[in-house]
């Protein structure tokens, strides 16, 4: 028997996780960004309701002179009785572009441990040999590739994740399915230069299923913002957040669910906590005595 399904989990701070789903992404700020996002889904539907945590870093670097970026990313999923974390590494090759931007391509490869700890209350007592009857746990290499283009304006995302398709628990056939990302953005300027209006879009799919998912954020002054989100026929969501001037960013989203699910939890809470800094120290002005005091 072979199983496969959508198996990345879903998030609503899309515009700060793109490291997750895309290594193009990296370097893309020309500093040094870490982000963690925590994901509390379907909260009251009980014992098993999904739980996970994502927490990524990246930073520009010139290798030889070569315009690149770097990345981290740690995944800890945790749902019904899986227990799964992957760590990649990400490398992305940078190039100018005309029009003032910057075009990368970029891929990442790592491991995935899935593991698997059931207790399975089967009403006759017999057990079915399909299903694990006790710990399964297993590690595997999984690899992601991507594009990313942006300028001041706007910002632009083709990815793919699983490009190996990544099996996990070899022994039941079972393996990840590749998953395909387009992301994209804008930042418009409104008539009062202190306001900007930012629509974005991501566009999911495994050729089985398919996700759009439409964000209206409003940003004030580049420190605070908040919109709403449509992922269509499932949720709709609330976020809002503000940038400190430290340059740390917190964020909450809360996601109302659509669908008869709706009717045995309470929402599903996302928090985002983000930090970008540069290591460039600015040189001190220089002190001349002046002549007339020598």
């Amino acid at each position: 028997m072979t199983l496969c399904a959508q198996q990345d989990p879903l998030f609503s701070h899309n515009m700060f996780n793109q490291m997750a789903i895309n290594p193009a992404y990296a370097g893309s700020n020309d500093m040094i960004c870490a982000t963690a996002i925590n994901r509390l889904q379907w909260t009251g539907f009980g014992e098993g309701s999904p739980n996970v945590t994502v927490v990524n870093v990246n930073a520009a670097i010139k290798p030889f002179g070569l315009s690149s970026g770097i990345g981290l990313n740690i995944l800890n999923d945790q749902f019904g009785f899986n227990k799964d974390l992957g760590v990649s590494l990400s490398y992305a090759v940078r190039f100018k572009v005309s029009g003032g931007g910057t075009l990368a391509i970029g891929l990442n490869g790592g491991f995935i441990n899935n593991t698997l700890d059931p207790t399975w209350n089967f009403p006759d007592g017999s057990s079915d040999n399909a299903v694990p009857q006790g710990k399964e746990n297993a590690i595997n290499f999984d690899m992601g590739a991507g594009v990313f283009y942006s300028n001041n304006e706007m910002y632009f995302g083709v990815s793919a994740t699983h490009l190996n398709e990544t099996p996990y628990y070899n022994q039941y056939e079972t393996h990840y399915k590749r998953h395909y990302y387009l992301t994209g953005g804008y930042y418009l300027e409104m008539p009062n230069p202190s306001w900007e209006f930012n629509p974005s879009v991501i566009i999911s799919s495994n050729l089985v299923t398919n996700q759009l998912t439409v964000t209206s954020n409003v940003i004030y002054n580049k420190r605070f913002w908040g919109g709403v989100s449509y992922r269509v026929g499932e949720a709709i969501i609330g976020m809002v957040g503000f940038e400190l001037f430290s340059g740390m960013r917190i964020g909450y989203a809360y996601d109302f669910s659509t669908t008869d699910i709706s009717k045995y939890n309470y929402g599903s809470h996302e928090f985002m906590l983000g930090y970008c800094f540069t290591l460039k120290k600015e040189r001190p002005p220089q002190q001349y005595k002046s002549i007339r005091f020598l």
